[in-house]
This record gives C-alpha cells, structure tokens and sequence, in this order.
C-alpha cells in the first residue's frame, strides 16, 4: 500500500509542480562551462559482507567498479564519497559515517580505484545524510550538470527519507540527477523509497541481483559504449 501510495504521488509530481511554479529537472538547462561530473556514492555498510552467488556483495561491487573505471574517458570528472564504512559509538554517529575520499577531478579514474581498496563495511545505511552532503559540500565550485550515481544494498536505516529530501531538493536545485542502483534489495519499501530518489531527480534507477545485471547498471548509468562483462574471479 505504501508503494502504491508513492507511486502516486510521483505521477501527481508534474502537474503540482507547475501549478505551484516549482521547477522540474527534465526543464533544466544546465551551464556547459566545466561539462558534467559524476560522483560515485557507495555503500560500505556492514550488509555488503553478506555473500551474494559465492562472493560477497562487496566484492563483487570492486570487481565491477575495477572493470568499469578504466573504460571511461581519461579526462572525466569524477569522485567517490562513502558511507557505512564506520560505526561510532552512539547511533548518532553511526548515521553520520559519510566521506568524500576522492573529489571530483579530471582524469581521476585510477585515483578511485584505488582508493576502493582502502575502505571496509562496518556500519549503518546513511543514504539522505550522504546526498546532503555530497549537494552541500562535493561540488562546491563546479558548473555544469551533477550527476550522482548512489549503490546501495539497502534502504535508508538513519531515520530520514530520501525521497522527502530530494522532493525539497528540486524546488531550489537545477542542476542534480541522481541515478540509484538497488542491489539485492528485496523490500518493497525500500525500492518505492530509492525509486522516488532517482525519478524525482529525472536520473534512472536499476534493480540488479547478480554480479551481470550489476554491471550493467553501472554501465548504463555512465553510458559505457562498450559493455563490461561481469565475471566472477574466485580467489586464489
């Protein structure tokens, strides 16, 4: 019911929007001085070590991203900010376990990739707390079209919705899409939820439950001409 509820609301969007002068994103006409950026947000909360098909869902989330990285453009504009990858020792700081450990820069592929390798899941899901500051802070100084691209394996377990958040978002932000990648995500709250995220947003949202569909997510997200095969590589 609350899906259906959501949904609703969603096709209701366009025509509210412009009875009430807010702004849609698919309207937006975005400063081309700088082109635009892509900022990975990744989930390192502890739900990633869960195993997924032999390998866990993190690791099959590195290999993909290993295999992807190298095919963009040398000169694209990206970052990596993750979340999860710390517990704190109150729930508050828990929900505020969020980092930025690769800005947004040219020819920055290989500086994320290599970081990938440094961050382990331990914690909580902080989704809205992470796109509020990735918006806020991120990309400070950019012009040009933000696209965020947010993989997560689970709904938001911080307390906020960011579905609200992004509906707000949009009434005083031009130039933010957000595509989400739900991997292994099951319940049907939590996709209503992280489905609104992307459509509010005009960005696109993916359901992958395999280490294929995983990557081509991803690709089509970054909008890879050539496809990156996902394959499993058992460990030595």
């Amino acid at each position: 019911m609350k899906r259906l509820l959501l949904l609703l609301s969603l096709i209701c969007l366009p025509v509210a929007a412009s009875d009430y002068g807010v702004y849609r994103p698919d309207n937006y006409r975005y400063s081309a001085d700088e082109g635009e950026m892509t900022l990975f947000i990744l989930d390192f909360s502890n739900s990633m070590t869960e195993y997924l098909d032999g390998e866990t869902k993190l690791d099959l989330m590195l290999q993909t991203m290993r295999r992807i990285l190298p095919t963009l453009p040398k000169n694209s504009r990206v970052g990596l900010r993750v979340y999860g990858h710390r517990m704190g020792f109150t729930p508050m700081e828990a929900c505020r376990a969020s980092s930025l450990i690769v800005p947004i820069s040219g020819a920055n592929n290989y500086n994320v990739m290599g970081a990938l390798g440094s961050v382990r899941p331990k914690g909580m899901t902080p989704i809205t707390y992470s796109l509020k500051q990735a918006i806020k802070n991120d990309f400070v100084g950019f012009t040009g079209k933000k696209h965020i691209i947010l993989l997560t394996d689970g709904g938001e377990n911080c307390d906020e919705s960011p579905c609200k958040y992004v509906m707000e978002l949009i009434k005083i932000r031009k130039d933010v899409s957000i595509d989400v990648i739900a991997f292994n995500i099951d319940d049907a709250d939590d996709l209503a939820q992280l489905e609104c995220t992307a459509l509010v947003t005009s960005g696109k949202f993916y359901s992958a439950n395999t280490a294929a569909e995983l990557a081509r997510s991803l690709n089509n997200s970054l909008n890879v001409q050539k496809e990156v095969e996902a394959k499993i590589i058992p460990n030595p």
